[in-house]
């Protein structure tokens, strides 16, 4: 099973620079979502990987050994692009039997090897059709199979199920792991759906503006984000604006604006610093408006819009403070207990909320996603 190591690689396109002095390790047989908005870079990593495009800088090794100048045929390394790239002229069997072909294999074995493949990706129905004949959505699924097919051990997708239904694309994403273990395949998937990247990843790469601003477990970059930009990317979060009203060796008190106080378990930050607080929606509980609740942590306000998820309520929350909050709860736990309009309470657990320093460029700003 091959490795990837990418050392200080810059690319630019003109006067656009899409990847910026990046290092990244991939370990043998490896599972890394590339997650990031549109323009961070991801594509243009994938084609650095694959050979498409030289880096302008930086050094590229495919298990150990330097490929910058080395033909992507010569890289072991099937890409699967977001526009599919099928071959027209020939039926969806002969696309994917295209690669195993070419590498030596038999036909009667190729073509068994694609019929495999096409059955796991629901289209061996359609093997004698041809890509026009087909929808985006299964064009999808023939280029995925085409990669999957090729024997290469490394498989870079660019959105690989970015087209397909939503019951689809989660069955798939299964299989696709699934495939990947068995066949000891190291894979580097681009996608911007954040539950399919959590799902999938052994590793999570977050990047932006062209560099890497958190790797690392799915859960370990959910419940410890490095920065305001990863936790809003990252999952659902409500952040609010303040600064260190007070502290003491086990945590501090952080106003938030028109008054309301939070306890925070974090004492690294001096009296007086601006900050952002972050938590995330799950970690919030709605109580009903009575005439006494004690306990600290506890803000109050009016629910402003009710929404059903499937198995979750998301309740939007206009604090009297004016700032807004959005509780995520279980649908079995909450469904009908609380109406638009109504007074409630809204707890928060200390161990719950992070603290960041106050972005330079206003908060707003830190969590725009283009």
């Amino acid at each position: 099973m091959p490795s990837i190591k990418l050392v200080n690689v810059t690319k630019s396109y003109g006067n656009v620079t899409a990847i910026k002095n990046l290092s990244l390790n991939v370990d043998d047989g490896e599972y890394v979502c590339v997650l990031g908005p549109t323009g961070s870079g991801k594509t243009t990593l994938l084609k650095l990987i694959a050979g498409i495009i030289k880096p302008d800088k930086g050094e590229i090794y495919i298990d150990n050994k330097l490929v910058n100048n080395v033909s992507p045929q010569e890289r072991n390394v099937a890409y699967v692009p977001q526009y599919y790239a099928l071959f027209p002229h020939l039926r969806v069997i002969d696309n994917v039997a295209f690669g195993p072909l070419s590498r030596g294999v038999r036909r009667e074995d190729a073509y068994e090897i694609s019929m495999k493949t096409l059955e796991m990706m629901r289209l061996s129905w359609r093997a004698d059709s041809f890509p026009h004949e087909l929808s985006g959505g299964m064009q999808q699924r023939l280029a995925l199979a085409r990669g999957l097919a090729s024997g290469a051990k490394i498989l870079l997708l660019d959105e690989p199920l970015g087209a397909l239904d939503a019951r689809l694309r989660v069955e798939l994403r299964f299989k696709l792991k699934d495939m990947a273990e068995r066949n000891k395949l190291t894979v580097i998937h681009v996608t911007h759906d954040q539950e399919e990247a959590m799902s999938l990843a052994d590793k999570l790469v977050i990047l932006r503006n062209g560099e890497i601003i958190q790797e690392g477990s799915p859960s370990h970059i959910y419940n410890e984000p490095a920065s305001i930009f990863v936790a809003h990317f990252v999952g659902g979060a409500n952040f609010f604006e303040g600064f260190v009203a007070e502290k003491d060796e086990y945590g501090s008190w952080i106003q938030l604006r028109n008054g309301p106080l939070l306890r925070v378990n974090d004492a690294t930050r001096p009296v007086g610093e601006k900050v952002v607080v972050m938590v995330r929606e799950e970690k919030t509980e709605i109580l009903k408006m009575v005439k006494r609740v004690e306990g600290i942590n506890l803000l109050t306000g009016r629910i402003e819009d009710i929404r059903f998820l499937g198995n979750f309520i998301s309740y939007s929350i206009l604090l009297d403070n004016g700032d807004k909050i959005v509780s995520r709860t279980p649908t079995i736990a909450s469904i009908g207990r609380f109406k638009i309009g109504e007074r409630v309470y809204v707890r928060l657990n200390a161990e719950d909320l992070k603290i960041f320093s106050y972005p330079s460029h206003g908060l707003y700003k830190e969590l725009e996603v283009i």
